[in-house]
Parts: C-alpha cells; structure tokens; sequence
C-alpha cells in the first residue's frame, strides 16, 4: 500500500492547522508539534503543514513562496459538485482565496483554492462514467464533443 505524504510550509502553524481542519480534514497529533502538522485527509492521503524555517531543513533548495510562486497544486477529489461548493466555501471563509472561477468541462468539475499561505488546492468531482470510460466516451455518450 502507498500512502501519500505532501509537504507544504506554513508562517502560521496555528492558522494552517485550523484552516485545514475546517475543510473536513482532521489532525495526527502523534505526527504533530511545534513545527509540524499531520493533516489526514483520508487513509492514505496525509500533508504535513510545516514552519517555513523547519521545512528548509529537509532541502538545500530555495523554499519557493506560494504566495507568488506556483511549484505543484495538490489535487482533491470529492464525491459531488456540491462537495466540491461546500469545501471551497469553507476554506473562503477561513481565509482562503479562489485564485480562478470554477472549472466546468461536462464531464469533471473543479474549484482551486490557496489557503492562507498561498498553496493550491483542487477539489474535483469526476462523473464516475467518465472515470470509467475516459472524458471523449463520456461526452460522446452525452452528446457533447470532447
């Protein structure tokens, strides 16, 4: 089994944490203390949320800052478009931005997110047929061209 671990850091590790718990995720406090957060997002899916100076000790390279800089954007599924609403909204209202309008290609849809740092999130809602099928078998099967 792989478990997925994303690093992001943080200038606030109190902020980071509050706002990622009120997206629905929840805290590892076995992997959590002063420099870092353990932010489980399911079984599998952990980001640890680390102080920028603690970050800078696991690289030699330049900690880009995602306030001005995009490096990776971390892509969430969730299980409706109204998910995908309501876990955006949360994160607005704890001091997130939506750098760009919702994304609607028929057969996926997507909301960005930065939290208060700056680092980018994606909730995506895939139809489960397109999943299946790929998104051209999809929209063809709706009549609509890819």
């Amino acid at each position: 089994m792989t478990h997925i671990f994303v690093n992001v850091p943080t200038d606030d590790l109190e902020r980071a944490k509050a706002f990622y718990t009120s997206l629905g995720a929840s805290i590892n406090p076995l992997f959590t203390d002063d420099n870092a957060a353990c932010i489980v997002w399911d079984d599998n899916v952990f980001m640890m949320v680390l102080r920028r100076d603690y970050f800078a000790t696991f690289t030699d390279k330049a900690i880009a800052d995602p306030k001005t800089t995009a490096q990776v954007q971390i892509g969430l599924s969730r299980e409706s478009r109204e998910a995908v609403d309501q876990v955006v909204e949360a994160g607005l209202a704890k001091g997130g931005s939506e750098p760009r309008p919702a994304q609607d290609y028929g057969f996926m849809y997507s909301r960005d997110l930065d939290d208060p740092d700056g680092n980018s999130l994606a909730f995506i809602y895939m139809e489960p047929q397109a999943v299946e099928q790929g998104p051209d078998a999809f929209l063809a099967e709706q009549g609509q061209n890819a």
